[in-house]
């Protein structure tokens, strides 16, 4: 090919009045549904679609509570597949009603009179779950009429208005549609955990989920009490003022942990709200004991929550889940920031005046923080510059180009990082993976058991100080480069241990990275199940079998089984004598076939934490000293299966 060839221009595709087109709002919701509810899923993950279009309904149940119609919402969940919601509300004014949840920038809060501090104020909400579902249906009871519409995929089907006797109030029915929803399940403490926010942020709301009761009388201090895994050293204190609401307490736990909600909303991804939290709560401590004190370790092991109500409020994105604004009202007035100062700065200085002795338990956790944290000064200034040194020229870390902390880049919730063993299972997920979203860092072998140890040992290790670095959450997890840490091990004993050292590590040091759902476990087939090639059994050549190359590509099916129930069935589905592959490692998965398993699709098992959980007597039974009861518990429950010999193979 010469250079004129190179550079000859193609001929235009043809464009024509008949390209331009116009999409009805159901239509571009449907077409375009990540600009409205974010990722699709199937429910595994908190941040999944299916439960924004949950939350969008409940919003609007939720804003008329806070108008003081309704001081109570049902919701039911049907086979995991099927939402009801049902608020004792004022009811969508029935007139309007269909424009209300098919018509896009159609709605009431766009009048501050009718909804001074709401959640949803852009008219998008309902409709995006009206254009998502294959089956759609609202009533609105007011004054003793129910108007009842029904669609489909947001097509109209049926407007019906009749008398009714119901109390005045909005119902809400849907089914998220399976074409793009696939495989999607409702999970149950998800669903829990979201509804329990909600009443956290609503004292005296009742929520009747699945015909149990959720309520909640002391706010954001029942909060802390029910989410906190370690208990905190003084009583949590909670503070309430007009459009404010804050609780806060020192744990034993490394790092900070912290929990904020905007008009109800929970932005798990804080914001302008949250940030002025942690800066003037390690502001005002600091002032008022009069102390040349460190923030870091005056915030160190501290747990609290914020809530505030802001008129129209600002967020990044439609699904809510980090402030943007900068002011409490629009067109200006008071910032958030000050207004959130202030109010610490008064309730905050008053109450460690009125209760000295949480000041002096206070106080005696600061400086133990500040002992330890000068006590391994010196390593860590050598352990930084080491790993800064490293990070140029990083073996262990293959990273990619975006990163969770890219505050403007659209795609910055795909990234993600693997945490493999060993060079043969990282090369492969090396090869096959996304370069732009996922990085991988890899183990030389089993890390060190963390449980017990001082944050000294962060540094002292160059494997934990270079995954500390990697992730660059040594200050908290405001830089955190990666939304999910992916812990991708052996299907093992061994791949097993390795992992629970991680997540002791995790737990031990930056507890709150799981606690906000960022630590990820990497399901991996065990079996590949496939017809592709005809078994040869003990060696007899089969005479009358077609030769290989000349079998069809379109027989050639293959199953991905990540358990002994899924071969079977897989064996079942593929007909006699299916090859049959066990997976005995990571590395023994070729690249190509390992973009199976972590593309869009890749099965990841959230790493969560519960109160109940009781994670310090489980760390230190299991990973603590080898005592006489973990020996006892081990002999009582080993199994030794005998290993059967293996049917000789042939493939042709």
């Amino acid at each position: 090919m010469n250079e004129n060839e190179i550079f000859t221009q193609q001929p235009a595709v043809e464009y024509t009045d008949d390209n331009i087109r116009h999409l009805s709002d159901m239509e571009h919701v449907r077409t375009r549904p990540g600009m409205y509810i974010g990722r699709l899923g199937d429910g595994q993950l908190p941040e999944d679609g299916i439960y924004v279009l949950l939350k969008e309904v409940v919003d609007n149940s939720i804003d008329e509570f806070k108008m003081h119609a309704g001081n109570r919402i049902e919701i039911d969940v049907t086979d995991n597949m099927r939402v009801s919601v049902r608020d004792y509300g004022r009811g969508i004014p029935q007139g309007k009603l269909i424009e209300a949840v098919s018509v896009l920038n159609t709605g009431g809060k766009y009048d501050s009179k009718a909804f001074k501090k709401s959640v949803g104020l852009n008219g998008v909400g309902v409709k995006a779950v009206n254009a998502l579902s294959a089956h759609f249906e609202v009533r609105s009871y007011r004054d003793g009429k129910v108007r009842t519409a029904k669609f489909e995929r947001g097509i109209l089907q049926s407007d019906v208005t009749e008398d009714s006797a119901d109390e005045n109030g909005t119902y809400i029915y849907f089914e998220p549609d399976d074409t793009l929803f696939l495989n999607y399940s409702f999970h149950n403490d998800i669903v829990e955990t979201m509804l329990r926010n909600y009443t956290y942020l609503n004292t005296g709301l009742a929520i009747m989920y699945n015909g149990r009761r959720i309520l909640s009388r002391n706010g954001l201090k029942d909060l802390l009490n029910d989410t906190m895994t370690n208990d905190g050293i003084y009583p949590i204190i909670h503070l309430k003022g007009e459009d404010i609401e804050i609780a806060f307490t020192h744990t034993g736990q490394y790092g900070e942990e912290y929990h904020s909600f905007v008009n109800g909303q929970h932005t798990t991804q804080g914001g302008t709200h949250q940030s002025a939290f942690k800066e003037h709560i390690a502001k005002t401590i600091k002032e008022f004991y009069g102390k040349n004190m460190e923030y870091t370790d005056i915030r160190n092991g501290l747990v609290g929550a914020i809530a505030v109500n802001v008129e129209e409020p600002m967020f990044e994105s439609q699904t809510k889940i980090k402030l943007g604004s900068l002011t409490m009202e629009p067109g200006g007035g008071v910032s958030i920031n000050k207004y959130v100062g202030d109010f610490i700065k008064n309730e905050v200085d008053n109450f460690l005046h009125k209760h000295a002795d949480v000041a002096e338990v206070m106080l005696q956790k600061i400086q133990e923080s500040e002992k330890e944290r000068k006590a391994i000064s010196g390593v860590t200034k050598l352990a930084r510059e080491r790993a800064k040194k490293a990070n140029l020229h990083n073996r262990k870390l293959r990273d990619c180009r975006i990163h969770f902390s890219d505050v403007k880049n659209e795609r910055k919730e795909e990234s993600s990082i693997f945490i493999t063993e060993g060079d043969s299972a990282s090369g492969s997920i090396t090869k096959s993976r996304d370069v732009n979203t996922q990085a991988v860092f890899s183990l030389r072998g089993k890390p060190l058991n963390s449980f017990g140890l001082t944050k000294k040992v962060v540094y002292e290790n160059e494997e934990f100080n270079l995954l500390q670095a990697a992730l660059d959450i040594e200050d908290g997890l405001d830089t955190l480069r990666y939304n999910k840490v992916i812990v991708a091990t052996d299907a093992d004993v061994d791949g097993m241990h390795i992992r629970l050292l991680i997540i002791t590590f995790f737990l031990q040091f930056f507890p709150d990275l799981i606690k906000k759902g960022h630590v990820y476990v990497l399901q991996t087939p065990l079996f590949r199940v496939r017809n592709r090639r005809t078994k040869i059994k003990n060696k007899q050549v089969l005479a009358g079998i077609a030769a290989k190359s000349e079998r069809k590509k379109s027989d050639f099916v293959t199953r991905y089984c990540y358990s002994e129930d899924e071969r079977l069935k897989a064996i079942n589905e593929l007909g006699p004598d299916p090859e049959i592959t066990r997976f005995k490692g990571l590395g023994e998965i070729s690249p190509d076939e390992f973009a199976n398993f972590i593309g869009p699709d890749m099965r990841l098992e959230q790493v969560t934490l519960h109160k109940t959980d009781q994670v310090q007597k489980l760390l230190a039974y299991y990973m603590g000293k080898n005592t006489p009861e973990r020996q006892n518990f081990i002999i009582d429950n080993l199994v030794i299966e005998e290993d059967k010999p293996e049917e000789e193979t042939y493939e042709i």
